[in-house]
């Protein structure tokens, strides 16, 4: 239950839900294991805003990176927990079924499919910089409060991931060399 458990906490937590929760789900739907994960997630996400309205900035532009930290706490929540399971299963002589991964429906276009491969070489705190500008859309002082760093550092880290993925993306593009088994045109 929130400190602060007035009508108008009720109505900033549903104009908050009216507000972001799509765009909170997408979040989740991109980091997420499965759609189950990304559902519960943003659920808990909202659940977290109402018991913690008080602390759920006002401003628009302040309050979606807010849940967007929350959701991704959650998110590395799950994922300990699924990790604890599959270890306790194992322990247990028992293997921990593996989730499949969610097919891509856009997979038919080859450039996404490259980025995406060369997004995937990132590491992961490479990955989370480039997705919170590219794919969730917040400037460098939003995405900032999302990690807990200053937008100046949270700039310097933009800056060097942008660089890895260029030089990912051009080591992709580069053509292999061929492996001949003999010289071309030796006959015996």
């Amino acid at each position: 239950m929130p400190e602060d458990g007035t009508p108008d906490a009720e109505h900033r937590l549903r104009a908050l839900y009216a507000a972001h929760y799509g765009r909170v789900l997408n979040f989740a739907r991109r980091r997420a294991a499965d759609p189950d994960a990304a559902q519960d997630a943003a659920a808990e996400t909202f659940l977290v805003a109402w018991r913690r309205i008080d602390k759920v900035p006002r401003e628009a532009e302040e309050a979606l990176p807010w849940l967007y930290a929350v959701a991704r706490n959650i998110l590395a929540n799950q994922a300990r927990g699924e990790r604890r399971g599959g270890r306790l299963a194992v322990r247990l002589g028992r293997t921990a079924p593996v989730a499949a991964a969610a097919p891509d429906h856009a997979g038919g276009v080859v450039e996404a499919l490259h980025v995406r491969a060369a997004l995937a070489a990132l590491s992961q705190r490479d990955q989370e910089t480039l997705r919170l500008i590219g794919w969730d859309g917040l400037d460098t002082a939003a995405a900032a409060r999302v990690v807990g760093c200053s937008a100046r550092a949270f700039a310097v880290r933009l800056h060097r991931a942008r660089r890895r993925l260029e030089r990912e993306l051009a080591r992709r593009e580069e053509p292999a060399e061929p492996q001949l088994a003999g010289a071309k045109g030796e006959r015996s």
